[in-house]
């Protein structure tokens, strides 16, 4: 199974480490290669970028946990070569269609975000777009 994961679920993991619930779940599975994670580096780029960029992330996540992360993402996922030239618009928001080409192009399964503007597409080019509630729901 071929996953795409939006920042959104990294960011979630985290705020809340070890806490329980879908993202631990999700997470859990990505450490014993339960599934194969893409990672373009744009979703890497997003996740250091919001992080250090909004003040809110950045009184509870620290420099150190970014990269620890980041660390072990680049170690166990199968990197996305990038995107040459536009990228269709596809979403409500413009922003988030990077993530749909990327998954489209890595041939994902799925596409995990908490994004309302990507779950409401629901399914693009045979990816299925999902929460992370519903992804951890299809490990168990």
């Amino acid at each position: 199974m071929r996953v795409l994961l939006d920042t959104n679920v990294f960011i979630s993991h985290l705020l809340s480490p070890g806490r329980g619930g879908s993202i631990q779940a999700i997470m859990e599975a990505l450490l014993a290669e339960r599934f194969t994670l893409l990672l373009p580096d744009e979703v890497l780029d997003e996740l250091t970028e919001t992080v250090m960029n909004k003040p809110h992330l950045a009184n509870k996540i620290n420099s150190q946990q970014l990269g620890v992360l980041r660390t072990i993402l680049s170690e166990l996922a199968e990197s996305v070569a990038p995107i040459e030239g536009a990228i269709p618009a596809i979403g409500r928001d413009r922003k988030d269609d990077y993530l749909i080409a990327y998954a489209v192009i890595g041939e994902a399964d799925y596409l995990v975000t908490g994004d309302k503007d990507l779950l409401v597409l629901e399914q693009i080019a045979g990816v299925a777009i999902v929460t992370p509630a519903d992804f951890a729901d299809l490990l168990t």
